[in-house]
């Protein structure tokens, strides 16, 4: 793995475990932290595409190749990330591909820089098609390496989340916290547990002319699959953005409907919450997400009538 260290400019330096030359940049803009990544491991630069910017800052490079610029201090989730991927291409799971024959990730100050190669054409995938993927997914065999439990909540101690909200909004969530907490220690039996994906909603999934493939593999972990199925369901049930018939393709593509689970009802709650409150650190400047913060809490406490809300757009 190589590690670019930081300091106070942009220069060169002799490593003397590897007597040879790197490139030392500090917390740098993000196309220097791209140029310096791409320098180390010999990758052309010579015309470079901004795909997407944001948490995880997306570059197409020449050669059909996406560079990913990861959040500072982060380097543990690019390295997992580099693992699950080399690990799924093995056991024929389709999924975006790392880089083959590059040592990953490369550091560049407190950033880590992966290398992937780019998707084919592509369209979002249907149920169906999740379904598929989840299946190959949840019966591998463990591989050889581990990865953490899932968390599906933060601790009621960290309050980034709750910190935006009136007093009694406040007081509703962290009693909600409480409440998600036990009931998750306290799960019923289900499925065996395995490698889930973590955040399985169907925009982490598209089809290409070969078939569905399966995207961001940030939140991999160790868990229970129902995890992922509850993800898929909550665009029936909660959202109602997917017909009853599409549902059932899901669940007889997949072999389980995850809502005849006793255990069902206590993920669907914990995922709606998170949907509820992810976006509240950024309701200070925007006004849309701050109404909807309050519309999707208020669907929560049964201020708008029974599921399925139509949460976007807001009302």
């Amino acid at each position: 793995m190589t590690t670019l260290a930081p300091r106070a400019a942009t220069g060169n330096r002799r490593d003397n475990a590897r007597n040879r030359l790197v490139t030392v940049v500090t917390v740098a803009p993000q196309r220097e932290i791209l140029l310096a990544a791409c320098r180390t491991i010999g990758v052309d630069t010579g015309a470079t595409d901004l795909i997407r910017a944001g948490s995880n800052t997306l570059y197409r490079l020449p050669g059909g190749i996406v560079a990913r610029i990861g959040r500072p201090g982060r380097q543990d989730l690019a390295y997992k990330e580099a693992v699950v991927a080399t690990w799924l291409a093995a056991a024929g799971v389709p999924a975006v591909r790392v880089l083959s024959d590059v040592e990953q990730p490369v550091r560049v100050a407190d950033r880590a820089v992966t290398f992937w190669y780019e998707l084919a054409p592509h369209r979002r995938a249907s149920m169906g098609e999740i379904a598929s993927v989840l299946r190959q997914l949840h019966t591998l065999p463990r591989p050889g390496f581990d990865l953490p439990a899932l968390t599906p909540l933060w601790p009621r101690g960290d309050l980034s989340r709750t910190e935006y909200l009136d007093a009694a909004d406040r007081s509703w969530v962290l009693g909600r916290l409480d409440m998600l907490h036990r009931r998750y220690v306290e799960l019923p039996a289900g499925q065996p547990w395995c490698f889930v994906h973590g955040d399985a909603w169907a925009g982490n999934f598209v089809t290409t002319a070969g078939g569905p493939v399966m995207l961001d593999l940030e939140r991999f972990a160790y868990g229970p699959p129902e995890w992922d199925l509850v993800a898929v369901a909550l665009a029936y049930v909660t959202h109602g953005t997917h017909s009853r018939r599409e549902w059932l393709d899901f669940c007889a593509r997949y072999g389980d409907d995850v809502t005849g689970w006793n255990g069902f009802a206590v993920l669907r709650d914990i995922r709606e919450l998170r949907k509820a409150v992810f976006g509240l650190p950024r309701q200070k400047w925007d006004s849309a997400i701050a109404a909807q913060a309050r519309y999707r809490l208020a669907c929560l406490r049964g201020q708008h009538g029974p599921r399925p809300w139509r949460w976007w757009p807001s009302p």
